[in-house]
């Protein structure tokens, strides 16, 4: 089972991030939550979704201790760094935080999310840069399952596909 939390302000594509993965858990037959909470504003306010996977049926979407946190902004890492489990992971976007992690128990990795997203040609992929960073070091699912849920999910918009798996594959290969 894993458990994840993934926050930041609404536009970042948080929401977003948690369903590209459940949407794979769904492909690859594995059990998924995936539970979205935001504030009343689009963009700006806060956002946060809950992902729990595994092979059998979850019993909850609810986290108390999630095993990865992705946090896209300071406030989002201030306020979950503390409920990560000893031993987890948490992911910093590292272009809109300048804080460390405090923890020495956990494992932090850095992603310039930002920048890179820039580089794969479009700043609004951030949230992708992060999602192949994160499953490089998860293993959650192979390279090749998160490519086919990126094209699967956005069928409908071919165009932005190729940006969208560049960035997967830049934040992948960090």
């Amino acid at each position: 089972m894993e458990k994840i939390v993934i926050a930041g302000f609404g536009g970042q594509g948080v929401l977003s991030l948690g369903q590209f993965i459940a949407y794979a858990a769904l492909y690859e037959d594995k059990a998924v939550t995936w539970l979205p909470s935001y504030g009343p504003e689009m963009r700006g306010g806060t956002a946060n979704c809950s992902v729990v996977v595994d092979d059998e049926e979850v019993a909850s979407p609810i986290i108390a201790v999630p095993d990865t946190l992705i946090a896209m902004n300071t406030p989002s890492l201030l306020k979950f760094e503390d409920k990560v489990k000893s031993g987890g992971l948490i992911i910093v976007n590292s272009s809109l935080v300048d804080e460390k992690v405090k923890r020495t128990d956990v494992t932090a990795i850095y992603v310039p999310a930002n920048e890179l997203a820039h580089e794969a040609g479009n700043v609004r992929t951030a949230n992708i840069v992060v999602l192949g960073a994160y499953m490089k070091y998860s293993k959650l699912f192979p390279r090749e399952v998160m490519l086919n849920t990126i094209e699967k999910v956005f069928h409908a918009k071919p165009k932005v596909i190729p940006a969208n798996q560049k960035a997967f594959d830049i934040g992948y290969n960090l």
